[in-house]
């Protein structure tokens, strides 16, 4: 069974893996929030990162609104933004990537002196007015794998083996960064920077005999 994060995740990965043969679960960006454990989450965004800030200098750190924070009713093709003003539909048959979706925008009179446009717009100096996309649920999508993917990891089973990642995969992440401080390799080209990850994975599987008595 493999197991990966959201980064690996992609229609042609999760095909190749189908065709391989290959049992896999590999999240997607919104598997914890389907997940009922994680309903709280959000209130931990909010500290510090323990770490490093590692947000671009001279960048807000401001949370920008997602299209979550738009309330959009498909039947009547309207949206309202978290301001309470209303986003008029530019296109209702749109395809992206093999995805029908439609889209809506802001108006100039609504969006240039809302009080909430520093958290709407990412470039507030180019972008007069917030766009939006809501994507539809096709169950004759292309994404065939995707969809199978998101129904393996939500199912109970799915859960409970993508879970063990947490104490296999995660912790030694979790020391290599904090703890032995490699925040970033030091070294260029491919057969150094093996040589770097090799030398500290091995320092930590050493502490990992010494810690469980293999010297005694």
């Amino acid at each position: 069974m493999v197991t990966a994060d959201a980064g690996y995740h992609s229609e042609a990965n999760l095909k190749r893996l189908y065709e391989l043969g290959v049992p896999a679960l590999i999240a997607d960006g919104l598997m914890r929030r389907r997940d009922e454990r994680f309903a709280e989450q959000a209130k931990y965004k909010a500290l510090p990162d323990p770490l490093w800030d590692k947000a671009p200098a001279g960048k807000s750190s401001t949370a920008k609104f997602t299209p979550a924070d738009f309330r959009c009713d498909p039947t009547t093709n309207s949206c309202l933004c978290p301001a309470g003003n209303k986003l008029y539909s530019t296109g209702s048959h749109c395809m992206t990537r093999g995805r029908m979706h439609h889209k809506l925008q802001g108006a100039k009179r609504d969006c240039a002196p809302c009080h909430l446009r520093e958290q709407c717009l990412r470039h507030l100096q180019r972008t007069e007015t917030r766009q939006v996309a809501f994507f539809e649920k096709n169950p004759h999508s292309p994404l065939a794998f995707t969809e199978r993917m998101k129904a393996a990891i939500d199912s109970a089973r799915g859960r409970q083996l993508y879970g063990q990642r947490l104490a296999t995969v995660e912790p030694v992440f979790g020391n290599l960064r904090h703890n032995k401080r490699l925040n970033r390799f030091t070294l260029r080209t491919r057969p150094k920077v093996n040589t770097q990850w090799n030398l500290y994975c091995l320092v930590h599987n050493v502490e990992k005999l010494a810690h469980h008595g293999y010297a005694t």
